[in-house]
This record gives structure tokens, C-alpha cells and sequence, in this order.
């Protein structure tokens, strides 16, 4: 066995997440290696664009980089909240291709769990967000769900563009 060789009781390391409040009484997470970089800007910075779709708020100029901003409630089909804010919490995403920030209700921060923690969606999970899940975990009686970040910029709201 080579110095390198995994140990059988060797620990499995724990995957990181940055975990948000999607909407009221929704969490959820994305993986950290997926996410850019979290961060709140005023809402006249992200410039509106005609004719786009309602989940499409605009575009953002950051560090010289022109990226979509797109409201992550509406891109998984949820009902939207009334509420109006005068700034955007976003989390900038990289997928294969296209940088796309996420306007989320709000960051909690970066979490961890093992990967045994992770399980699938519960049988009452709406049909409109299971497209996007590749999972979820419990923590303190609360189901966090776990987006992927390519099934969201493989969205049929976003490739209509």
C-alpha cells in the first residue's frame, strides 16, 4: 500500500455549502465549490433590460465581468413575496460557461455536513423544484435543500435568451 492509499477507516472529509434563506420557510444551499462569491449591492446597481423574462431582474458590471442577475424564487417556478427591498443579497455562481449572480432573501454563511448526511428530497416536494435538487439535509428539524448549480443555468427561463 502506497503512502498515498485511503485507509479504510480513514474519515470522509465533510463538503462545504453556502447556505441562504431562499424564501419564508425555505433554505436552501448550494456547493461552495460552485459559488464565486456572496455579496449585497443596491438594487439601482443591477440595470434592468426590456423584453426579458420576470425572473431576469438585469444585469451587474462587477470587476469588469457583465453577468445576468436573476431572482432564484422565480427561476424555480416559486410564488414570490411581496416584499421590496432596496438592496439584492446575490451569490455569484460559476457554471461551465456563463457566470450568473442568484438574488436570494438572504446569506447565512458557509456550513458543512458529511457526505452520509445527504439524502434525497422528501415525497412532498413540489414537482416544480426537484429538477434542481440533488439533495437535501436535516439540521436541527429543518430541511435544507441542495441546488445544483447546472440545472439552474440549464433552465428553460435562461436559455430562452
Amino acid at each position: 500500500m502506497s503512502a498515498l492509499s485511503l485507509k479504510k477507516d480513514s474519515p470522509v472529509l465533510a463538503k462545504s455549502f453556502l447556505k441562504f434563506q431562499l424564501a419564508t420557510n425555505v433554505v436552501a444551499m448550494l456547493p461552495a465549490q460552485a459559488v464565486q462569491e456572496a455579496l449585497v449591492l443596491p438594487t439601482r446597481r443591477v440595470m434592468a433590460m426590456p423584453n426579458m423574462p420576470a425572473a431576469l431582474l438585469g444585469l451587474i458590471n462587477r470587476r469588469g465581468r457583465v453577468f445576468w442577475v436573476a431572482n432564484l424564487v422565480r427561476l424555480l417556478g416559486l410564488p414570490i413575496p411581496d416584499r421590496h427591498s432596496q438592496q439584492h443579497n446575490l451569490i455569484v455562481v460559476q457554471g461551465r460557461v456563463t457566470p450568473l449572480a442568484l438574488q436570494v432573501e438572504s446569506i447565512d454563511g458557509m456550513v458543512s455536513f458529511p457526505p452520509e448526511a445527504v439524502h434525497p428530497p422528501p415525497n412532498n416536494v413540489s414537482s416544480i423544484i426537484l429538477p434542481y435538487l440533488t439533495g437535501c439535509v436535516t439540521h436541527n428539524d429543518e430541511t435544507i435543500f441542495i441546488l445544483d448549480v447546472e440545472s439552474l443555468l440549464q433552465s428553460s427561463v435562461l436559455q430562452s435568451n
